[in-house]
């Protein structure tokens, strides 16, 4: 299975969540926690998941995205990187998902590595990280990608988790859903 993760640091700001349409992506904005994203059109809001915001393919139930953003006032960060170089977050965040696994999967055998772990300065000119990680359990592998930044001490982190099979035929369409997550400025 393959994971992506962008983790953010926001302020607080009003409520207001917008969706514009555009080919095959729609855009998800949330000016509350202050994040925006493109994620593909087919897929369907799923309610409850634990996430603040939690996106599925409704054919490929493996295939999933979501937002997860830390506890103001739990955080410590000041930026992402007080996660240290992008090797040691992508240390953090294996390790992280083998631990998620190993709840739900108890006795299943893991072959798990990092296949990259980068920095790299987007559009919007803040420093993220971009993770990806390959774990196999039930024969199926997981990609994540981690970028990291920071306002308000709190952490955002994308996920985005498809089948590795699916992966190699949507590669660049899941990456350009990476690629878009930013962080509003704060008014």
């Amino acid at each position: 299975m393959l994971s992506t993760s962008t983790i953010l640091l926001l302020e607080p700001k009003q409520i207001t969540l917008a969706e514009t349409t555009g080919g095959a992506f729609r855009e998800y904005i949330d000016t509350f926690d202050g994040y925006t994203f493109l994620y593909p059109k087919s897929w369907i809001q799923v309610r409850g998941a634990g996430a603040d915001i939690f996106f599925r393919d409704p054919f490929v139930l493996d295939e999933n995205m979501s937002v997860e953003i830390s506890s103001p006032s739990s955080s410590k960060y000041a930026s992402v990187e007080d996660l240290g170089p992008p090797e040691k977050a992508a240390e953090k965040v294996l390790k992280q998902y083998l631990t998620e696994f190993m709840s739900t999967r108890l006795g299943v055998r893991r072959e798990s590595n990092i296949l990259s772990a980068v920095s790299k300065i987007a559009d919007d000119g803040k420093l993220y990280y971009e993770v990806e990680v390959n774990i196999k359990s039930y024969a199926s592998n997981n990609e994540l990608a981690v970028m990291p930044q920071d306002r308000n001490n709190r952490l955002y982190e994308l996920r985005l988790q498809t089948p590795e099979q699916v992966f190699m035929e949507e590669e660049g369409d899941l990456r350009r859903v990476m690629d878009s997550f930013r962080v509003i400025k704060s008014a």
